[in-house]
């Protein structure tokens, strides 16, 4: 007897309920991680994304990602580099930008801190074929275009909104 097939509807929303526990656990590793120094929320999102892009960003990337203006991206900056978590470094493309950049020590820091997950993530992504993990990562990439995209229209329509406080 063949199968009714499922509505479109139910796996999208169990697709959806799977990347929340995804996005939370990913937040909760970067959070466990940097929580091995001595940072406030703000500057371990700022640290895991600069090691999330292999130790190095410029700060109009940084900004772009955690969504602050660019005067509190710079005084993260500030504040990362005068705990010794990066440094500044002049863009060689650009000369009107810099590079943030986690020292290597830091770096090493955060890859020996990640090196269980990622050894134990990789094992279980290995048992799938490289076709599955084609889709997979075609799947993620351009949901995460999608998701930034509508969130950056968000925040811009939301900037010409009033902000209401809670009674």
């Amino acid at each position: 007897m063949k199968r009714k097939a499922e509505p479109i509807t139910n796996i999208i929303e169990r697709i959806v309920i799977a990347l929340r526990g995804v996005g939370e656990q990913v937040a909760l590793t970067g959070e466990m991680v940097t929580s091995n120094f001595a940072l406030q929320r703000t500057e371990r999102a700022g640290l895991d994304f600069l090691y999330s892009r292999g130790g190095a960003c410029t700060a109009g990337e940084l900004s772009k990602a955690t969504g602050l203006t660019t005067g509190s991206t710079t005084a993260l900056i500030d504040r990362l580099v005068e705990g010794g978590y990066a440094v500044r470094e002049p863009d060689p493309n650009d000369r009107r930008k810099q590079i943030v950049r986690i020292p290597k020590s830091v770096l090493a820091d955060c890859e020996a801190a990640y090196a269980p997950v990622r050894a134990e993530m990789f094992r279980f992504w290995s048992s799938y074929s490289v076709k599955d993990l084609e889709i997979v990562e075609d799947f993620l990439t351009r949901s995460t275009q999608l998701h930034g995209e509508c969130l950056r229209r968000s925040r811009t329509s939301a900037s010409g909104t009033s902000k209401r406080g809670r009674a």
